[in-house]
């Protein structure tokens, strides 16, 4: 399985009054994380995957340690856990490098394709599916706080429940 890994510079106006990064900025990393890895790695020149618009349905973060601002950037370490008919979970480790054994944040994401002019949640499709499964974790367990699931019956990480998709509707 692939990862991708993103290094994102800290901002000075990233840290709180108490000297460490802010607890909100550290989802601004995994946005600029899952951008970079949704939109400029979706495959194809021209291909309209990913491109149409998305929603997070869910983030779930685990904060593990404290990070001071430096001058030298963190690296987001990115993958797929789950990938349903119409929404995918995305997750992350915020450390140093990917070397690094002391993780920062631990955090899942679940983002559902959506259909801007329509303005409703879409499938995924066959060649978003083709580019996601590369990134598939191999035990499907990456999630914080997740197991596998023995209802997978395709191996994917789908269930074939699309709850999400459905609860994005609300959003």
């Amino acid at each position: 399985m692939a990862r991708h890994l993103y290094r994102c510079p800290l901002r000075w106006s990233d840290m709180d009054a108490f000297g460490h990064v802010n607890n909100v900025v550290f989802l601004r990393y995994l946005e600029e994380a899952r951008i970079d890895f949704m939109f400029r790695l979706a495959p194809g020149d021209g291909s309209p995957s990913f491109s149409g618009g998305s929603v997070v349905a869910r983030h779930e973060i685990d904060y593990k340690r404290p990070l001071v601002h430096r001058h030298t950037p963190v690296t987001v370490e990115s993958w797929v856990t789950k990938i349903n008919a119409a929404s995918l979970t995305i997750a992350y480790e915020i450390k140093d490098d990917e070397y690094a054994n002391e993780v920062y944040v631990r955090a899942s994401t679940v983002v559902v394709p959506y259909d801007l002019a329509a303005g409703r949640p879409r499938r995924i499709t066959e060649e978003e599916r083709s580019f996601l499964l590369k990134y598939l974790d191999d035990d499907h367990t990456g999630t914080p706080g997740k197991s596998n699931d023995p209802d997978n019956a395709d191996n994917t990480g789908n269930t074939g429940n699309d709850d999400d998709s459905k609860d994005a509707l609300a959003a």
